[in-house]
């Protein structure tokens, strides 16, 4: 948040628009010269099993982990041993050191970063291991090695180019599909719009959130980027966890009550937006920047406003809350997990992972 009101003052006068333009001119610049590297000179890693990327253009808010998710599910339902790969952004654990995700029991999220922690809480005990380094050649090779894997989940993987893949998954967020136009600093393009065209899939996100007339045009500007096939998706709750006992509950087990949202997320307007079709009344919105790590004076501040209200937050917020954290909110808190449903072009997503495999 501080970092997106620090640009929006600075895109308020010309002399800080320049300075913005500049630097993404700049980082462009660095983004294309590194791609070309990768196509003509700099090798890249193939590995035994079938690679599926899951990516984006953009900064947060697609929807990458629940597709990740999806793509996973997708492959064990066909009979195929998969594995997701994963940086595990502001873990601990840093370096070449792999940190497993499998089974019942999982490590601190410091260890392992907090979108892989909530990824194993979704597929507890569907046998689906999550394996996190930034060397994600070397993950892919334990996978393989030691859980047999025979696909390969390559979580947030359009930007990580080291690793050969066999299917790019592009994903476009139907609310701010195209960054602001600009590439970071200015904007949130990660890079170019023409990069799109690498694209195999292009699952258009959110698409339940804007009108007919705004997903026509939509269609049509990404035909003109990429030549891929475009399938629309929206997000859907799956299930609340209810804390501290970890217990899966309904959705829609909090219907009829007032609540307090609480979230650290790229996207907390799309997590908000769920809520009401749970039938609760959101009576207080907590928001922090992504990736935020709560400290107990925030919750306290939390806990002695709520007025004894249930305290809704994301499987992802779950993780970064702090060591006694129970000790802080009184019950009830509980937080929601997201699932991924195609509304379009299902039979094209089906189709084009079951190829990976024969």
């Amino acid at each position: 948040m501080p970092l997106i009101r620090l640009r929006e003052r600075l895109k308020a006068n010309a002399l800080g628009w320049l300075l913005l333009r500049s630097l993404a001119l700049a980082y462009g610049a660095a983004v294309v010269s590194r791609r070309f590297l990768y196509e003509t000179l700099l090798p890249r890693k193939r590995l035994s099993a079938k690679v599926i990327s899951i990516g984006n253009l953009t900064t947060g808010g697609t929807g990458k982990t629940p597709a990740s998710l999806l793509a996973a599910r997708t492959m064990r339902e066909r009979g195929a041993q998969v594995a997701i790969l994963s940086r595990g952004y502001g873990r601990q654990a840093k370096g070449r050191r792999i940190t497993t995700l499998a089974g019942e029991e999982a490590p601190s999220w410091r260890l392992c970063g907090d979108e892989p922690w909530m990824m194993h809480q979704a597929l507890r005990g569907e046998g689906i291991p999550i394996l996190v380094c930034a060397d994600r050649a070397g993950a892919g090779r334990e996978a393989i090695a030691f859980h047999g894997s025979q696909v390969l989940i390559l979580d947030d993987g359009f930007q990580h180019l080291r690793l050969a893949r066999d299917l790019e998954v592009v994903l476009v967020s139907a609310l701010d599909p195209f960054g602001g136009a600009g590439l970071l600093p200015l904007g949130n393009l990660r890079e170019p719009l023409r990069t799109l065209s690498r694209a195999d899939l292009v699952l258009l996100t959110h698409a339940d959130r804007v009108s007919e007339a705004e997903l026509w045009a939509l269609r049509d500007r990404l035909r003109s980027l990429s030549p891929a096939p475009i399938l629309e998706a929206a997000h859907r709750p799956d299930f609340l966890l209810e804390l501290p006992g970890q217990r899966r509950l309904s959705p829609d087990s909090l219907s009829g009550q007032e609540v307090v949202c609480l979230s650290g997320i790229a996207d907390w307007v799309s997590f908000e937006g769920l809520l009401p079709g749970l039938g609760v009344r959101i009576a207080q919105r907590w928001r922090y920047p992504d990736h935020h790590p709560y400290t107990p004076g925030e919750l306290g501040s939390l806990e002695r406003l709520r007025a004894g209200r249930p305290v809704v937050t994301t499987l992802k917020d779950f993780t970064r809350l702090p060591p006694g954290w129970e000790e802080i909110l009184a019950p009830r808190v509980c937080a929601l997990a997201i699932r991924l449903e195609i509304l379009k072009g299902k039979e094209l997503w089906t189709e084009a992972l079951s190829r990976l495999i024969g």
